[in-house]
């Protein structure tokens, strides 16, 4: 028997990078298609990815860290708006991920603290 499920937060700044990367996979509704994880849905992806930012916002900055969050709610509000991938807000928000990708990547080629 499995226990209640405990959605993953990032251990570092690169986890955050792959959590992002990843999240274009599972999108609009992050539902988990594979059953090992039936609880993965929009809400715990979220929770972890704004979970991630808060716990490493030193190691991002302030700037960065603000960026991302405002970043984040954006692209869960196109998300939501979007839940069958029919309009353009799920392209929206895909762009959103790169966008992020681009700035976490920028981050590392700084010198950002990366683990």
């Amino acid at each position: 028997m499995r226990g209640p499920y405990k959605p993953y937060v990032p251990k570092n700044v690169a986890d955050i990078r792959d959590l992002v990367g990843g999240m274009v996979c599972g999108v609009p509704g992050f539902s988990n298609v594979t059953g090992y994880f039936p609880d993965r849905n929009i809400d715990t992806e979220f929770y972890s990815l704004n979970e991630g930012l808060r716990r490493h916002r030193a190691k991002l900055g302030d700037d960065l860290y603000h960026k991302l969050r405002e970043m984040s709610d954006r692209m869960r509000a196109h998300f939501d708006a979007d839940p069958e991938d029919k309009t353009d807000d799920s392209r929206k928000a895909r762009a959103i991920i790169f966008e992020m990708e681009d700035l976490l990547d920028q981050y590392a080629r700084a010198g950002g603290i990366w683990t």
